[in-house]
């Protein structure tokens, strides 16, 4: 059986640096940091007082207050990212078989905000089980897709791939796939993630992932720097359409890229940290070519996972390196993390947009906030520190790891 070719043809984003595509890639190419104090409760007695929020954003500038109030925040940032997507991608919704349309979308935790409002609700009560009957379908994880293809009546394959801070790569891949395989012609792709709450600050505290430099937030996410000390927790969502390839010439779409392929892998090694030696790393980024037909010597730009973790960095960068070899030294690695903080079950779809718009203005979004070298990183990799770097993007790379040791890739490429 031959393989349908998939493209992408539409991008929304929903940022903490940037509340559109465009915004988003403005913040990114300028080296824009996105964490600040928190807004959203009383920092006090927490450990990290600081985040990447999503700065200006009103739900009912976008949907109408009754459905936005039945709707958790990640999900309400689903629909506005994947409308920008839908919108950008100009697909008739009158014409297209939508039956062929699918959603599958990323979420590493769901409605967090949600459940934790209904549970601590219920403790300061007198124990009658007074639950708002939208509890559950708004704290669900598949219910961002839902209320996607609810909204324009998408027929095709409906879901949520939970794989921790991987799901949204995940969410690509096998979007990818049903494209490939004949099962779609067009699928709304992406992740979001609402976590920036007490639960969610409380609980990554606890296993003390977080940075704690609260007198200096806006330097706090530092991939790869020597005094990193941990993520900063993010916000927001990342639309794709992704598209077969006749399907979207026939009408006259603009193509951004070719999803070349992707990868999967686990570490089998341990909850949370990522093996020393980065084996599964290793093997998701071989699969990952492998499933796109390319070499190792094609790679121009790797987005890394990146999280400014001091384990986690240097595993993937080890890791880079056995697979690439010299060529390594030639590729424009970054992360954009430093940056919009970590959006968990989200950030494979952000960071897919960001190696997508590098390919199409041929500059590469800097890594910032790197002041101090980390000896047990090689010093001739190339990083791309603190100042976008121009270049021309023909193929690129989006890494994504999820706690659990859920490994996925994605590599796009400029079309033919």
């Amino acid at each position: 059986m031959e393989l349908k070719r998939v493209v992408v043809t539409g991008l929304g984003a929903l940022t903490p640096i940037g509340n559109t595509k465009d915004e988003f890639w403005e913040g990114l190419v300028s080296g824009k940091s996105g964490a600040a104090p928190i807004t959203y409760y009383d920092t006090e007695k927490f450990k990290t007082k600081f985040a990447c929020e999503v700065k200006n954003f009103n739900a009912t500038d976008f949907l109408d207050r009754k459905e936005a109030r039945k709707m958790d925040k990640f999900a309400q940032y689903a629909m506005v990212a994947s409308d920008e997507a839908i919108a950008d991608a100009k697909l008739n919704l009158d014409e297209v078989n939508k039956l062929r349309v699918g959603v599958i979308w990323g979420a590493g935790i769901g409605g967090l905000e949600t459940f934790q409002q209904e549970v601590l609700g219920f403790a300061d009560g007198d124990g009658t089980p007074r639950f708002n009957p939208f509890f559950i379908p708004k704290m669900i994880a598949d219910i961002a897709p839902a209320n996607i293809s609810i909204k324009h009546g998408f027929m095709g394959p409906n879901y949520t791939t939970v794989s921790a801070c991987a799901s949204s790569a995940n969410a690509m891949f096998d979007a990818l796939n049903s494209i490939r395989l004949g099962y779609c012609d067009v699928v709304v792709t992406g992740g979001s993630e609402a976590a920036v709450t007490i639960a969610g600050m409380g609980g990554f505290n606890a296993m003390h992932a977080l940075s704690t430099r609260n007198e200096s937030p806006e330097t706090a996410s530092r991939p790869f720097d020597g005094t990193r000390d941990g993520f900063v927790l993010g916000e927001g969502a990342g639309a794709l359409i992704l598209e077969e390839y006749e399907h979207a010439k026939a009408r006259g779409a603009k193509i951004y890229a070719e999803v070349a392929g992707g990868g999967l892998s686990s570490d089998a090694h341990h909850m949370t940290a990522p093996h020393p030696e980065g084996i599964g790393v290793v093997e998701v980024m071989k699969n990952c070519l492998e499933n796109a037909n390319l070499k190792p010597e094609d790679i121009d730009h790797i987005n890394t996972h990146g999280t400014s973790t001091p384990l986690g960095d240097v595993a993937e960068l080890k890791a880079i390196s056995k697979v690439f070899g010299d060529h390594a030294k030639h590729i424009n690695i970054n992360s954009t993390k430093s940056m919009t903080g970590h959006l968990l079950g989200a950030a494979g779809a952000i960071e897919a947009i960001s190696v997508i718009l590098a390919m199409e203005h041929g500059i590469v979004p800097p890594t910032i906030n790197h002041t101090t070298v980390d000896e047990k990183i090689d010093p001739e990799l190339n990083l791309t520190l603190n100042k976008a770097q121009k270049r021309d993007v023909k193929v690129a790379m989006s890494n994504t790891f999820g706690f659990g040791g859920h490994n996925a890739c994605v590599v796009f490429k400029k079309i033919d």
